[in-house]
């Protein structure tokens, strides 16, 4: 795996704590912004808000600029949108940071993803995607439990003064090591040959052998022709499940903090050891994923939501027992993010001709879930249901995502993606 990749995952480490860490600081914020806690909630969804629109909207702007300028760009407003969050006192102020930290972080996660694509062999896209994705989930590991260490010690603002100075020094890193230049595009005839697990491959691709491989949209493809690969049923349906099943975890990941102290018992000193623990099982979850996405996506899903189902209904039924709770907690987090790799791999593969904007609108239907999870669950802990509601609402979700599992399945045996080297294979530009 190229070394800019790992760099691309580190950047999303430091970034993605940001999304992650205000799950162990919103009792933190809540008393000190002088907001209810389904208040302090909603600047998840913010987060999120800024993502489902970022996306799309700079992966089509940016799609002629060099890779390098547009990823070091969108890691300096991010860095600046933190220093303004955390010299703030005004909720609205912070509101506002917050979607527009997440507005360029979405257009980061969507050029990394489609760099990284192009730096991989076909037969190793949802490895790469893992890697990034990986970077999402030490930041579960780490940045999670971290943040909440440094909020309840040093206050909230000392958290964003950290992910602000994580995120520079991964810009750095970013500058050193994806090469500069404009995208371009062209196409050559592939001789392929067939793999072992089954995947048409180029046995001289450069890929192969770890060469970077740019494959955004350059003069020769143009946001027409990605437009025009986005019109499939089946793409759609992926995004869907992709949606369905990140709000299947948010609804019970957002509020863990507050379910811990406020229904489970648990000392707030506890809370980073458990969000810790949520972590560990992510990574071992989204390795497991990582490794099995490639050849066996449906089965890997369908473990995976069913997984989320069973144990947020669990973790429901038994809040109130920290010696149930907890262990819960841990396989959430390795079902949730089992499923990672494979909802990230999947529409690389239904629309091979729009490597940006198949990330980019995946990465908004990541963030319609992470809007519409803590949205749920701030409705019903609003209504006096209780922090244990949000589990059984993660539970629903998690349904309706199996049976767009089940229908994607289904449509994927009757209509199967073609392996995407059997016809041209992108190439670098000299530039």
């Amino acid at each position: 795996m190229p070394l800019a990749v790992y760099i691309l995952g580190l950047s999303i480490f430091a970034q993605g704590t940001s999304e992650l860490m205000l799950a162990g600081l919103i009792p933190v914020m809540s008393a000190d912004l002088g907001v209810s806690v389904p208040e302090a909630g909603l600047l998840i969804s913010a987060f999120a808000m800024g993502m489902l629109v970022g996306a799309p909207v700079l992966a089509i702007v940016t799609s002629r600029w060099p890779r390098r300028t547009v990823l070091l760009a969108f890691t300096a407003i991010f860095v600046l949108t933190h220093v303004v969050a955390a010299l703030t006192s005004s909720y609205g102020v912070l509101f506002a940071t917050r979607v527009a930290g997440a507005f360029v972080y979405a257009g980061f996660w969507a050029v990394a993803a489609s760099t990284a694509i192009g730096m991989v062999p076909v037969n190793a896209r949802a490895k790469a995607m893992s890697v990034l994705a990986g970077g999402l989930t030490v930041a579960t590991v780490l940045g999670l439990s971290a943040g909440t260490m440094i909020g309840q010690h040093l206050g909230w603002r000392a958290a964003f003064w950290t992910v602000a100075a994580m995120s520079a020094l991964a810009g750095i890193g970013v500058f050193v090591t994806i090469p500069g230049g404009r995208p371009q595009r062209t196409t050559t005839p592939a001789p392929t040959s067939t793999t072992a697990s089954g995947t048409v491959s180029d046995p001289t691709d450069n890929q192969a052998s770890g060469a970077a491989t740019d494959v955004s949209p350059g003069p020769a493809s143009g946001i027409a022709a990605e437009l025009r690969a986005l019109a499939r049923p089946a793409l759609w349906l992926a995004y869907a499940t992709t949606a369905l099943t990140t709000a299947a975890l948010l609804a019970s990941f957002s509020y863990l903090s507050a379910l811990l102290i406020g229904t489970t018992g648990l000392d707030a000193a506890w809370v980073p050891a458990v969000l810790a623990l949520y972590g560990v099982g992510s990574l071992i979850g989204i390795t497991i994923g990582g490794r099995i996405a490639d050849a066996r996506p449906f089965p890997l899903l369908y473990a995976g939501v069913t997984g989320v189902i069973l144990t947020s209904a669990a973790l429901a039924a038994s809040a109130t027992t920290a010696l149930l709770a907890v262990p819960l907690i841990f396989l959430l987090g390795a079902f949730g993010f089992g499923t990672n790799p494979a909802l990230n791999a999947r529409p690389f593969a239904l629309a091979r001709n729009a490597p940006t904007l198949a990330a980019a609108v995946n990465v908004s239907a990541f963030n319609v879930g992470i809007t519409v999870g803590p949205w749920l669950g701030g409705l019903a802990i609003g209504a006096g249901l209780g922090y244990a509601s949000v589990a059984w609402i993660g539970a629903a979700i998690g349904v309706a995502a199996l049976a767009a599992v089940v229908l994607a399945a289904a449509l994927h045996r009757r209509v199967p993606v073609m392996p995407e080297t059997a016809g041209a294979r992108p190439v670098r530009s000299a530039v």
